[in-house]
This record gives structure tokens, C-alpha cells and sequence, in this order.
């Protein structure tokens, strides 16, 4: 499927053709749990946040920002927020279950490995996460990154700066401890 077809099928969801949403689900879907992945500790989690992103997709259809006539800049946008909202849910939930008491010796809830790349990009703040997965991860240019996102290239790019330092102060302390 092409660019063209893109545009096409978008068209037609605007239209509230939902065969063609359907189109885009199973253009993007992969892309978009592969992005869910590399930032959610649970496959059903990524499934949910990809989920989400469809149906923010279909309600704000109207408003939907696009890049070259495409919805997917905005979607691995959507997954990113919702990924960050279905964690912080999560983390509450362990925090709680932490928090309950026990009876026997039951162990406790598994939490995921904090360390790491993708632990270092969990904990930057959302408007950098998102500035580094649409122009790192994704490969996308400055220019489609601000967008998708509303914001001037100049605010892409400065924040893409903060974002590094922070990984490469961050990975450095995670490189000392191994060695």
C-alpha cells in the first residue's frame, strides 16, 4: 500500500468509513505494537495502548494532525502517551498490592528491570519521549516531529538536545556500574 493509498483511505475515515479505519489498523498495527513494546513492560499493555490509539484516532478524526497525508506520526504519538497512562496505572496497581498485606509467603508482584536504555526513556519527561521517538526511533524529520506535534521545529530540536544529555548523563551512570 502506498503514501496515495493513505491519504485515500484517511479520506474515507473522515468520511466515518469504518472499513477503511480498519485499512489503517492493519496498515499501522505492527509498527505501532513494536513502538508499544520498546516502552510498556507488558505485551497486553502494548496491545491495549495500540487499542487506545485507534479509538483516539476514530473520536478526533476532525482534528487528527497528519504528516504527508498520514495518520502514523500522530498514532506513535497517541501510543506514546497512552503507553506512559497504562504504566503510571500500573505502577499505582504494584504500589497498592505492595502496600496490602500478605498472608503466607506469597512473593510479591514482579516489577520490571528499571535499568536500561528504554528504562532511561520511560523516565524522561513526556514532551522529550515523544520528540525522541518520532525523530530517534522512528526516523522521522524535525519537521514532521513539530507537526505532529504543534510545536516549531526550534522546539523539536532543543528539546531533542535536552533529551540526549539526559540519556547520555543517565546511560554513563548505568555504563559505571557495569564496569
Amino acid at each position: 500500500m502506498s503514501d496515495e493509498q493513505d491519504v485515500s483511505l484517511w479520506g474515507r475515515v473522515c468520511e466515518g468509513d469504518e472499513a477503511a479505519l480498519g485499512a489503517l489498523f492493519d496498515r499501522h498495527e505492527a509498527r505501532l505494537f513494536r513502538h508499544a513494546r520498546r516502552l510498556l513492560t507488558s505485551r497486553e499493555d502494548a496491545k491495549d495502548a495500540v487499542a487506545i490509539a485507534f479509538f483516539e484516532l476514530w473520536r478526533k478524526r476532525e482534528s487528527v494532525r497528519l504528516v504527508d497525508g498520514s495518520p502514523l506520526p500522530w498514532l506513535l504519538n497517541t501510543v506514546s502517551n497512552s503507553a506512559r497512562n497504562l504504566e503510571r496505572s500500573s505502577r499505582r496497581y504494584r504500589a497498592l498490592l505492595a502496600r496490602t498485606p500478605i498472608a503466607g509467603d506469597v512473593a510479591p508482584p514482579f516489577a520490571a528491570d528499571e535499568t536500561g536504555v528504554l528504562a532511561a526513556l520511560r523516565r524522561l519527561p513526556a514532551r522529550e519521549q515523544s520528540v525522541v521517538v518520532l525523530t530517534v526511533l522512528e526516523g522521522y524529520p524535525d519537521r514532521a516531529a513539530a507537526e505532529t506535534l504543534g510545536i516549531p521545529v526550534g522546539t523539536v530540536k532543543s528539546r531533542l538536545a535536552r533529551a540526549k544529555a539526559k540519556l547520555r548523563d543517565e546511560l554513563a551512570t548505568i555504563e559505571e556500574v557495569w564496569t
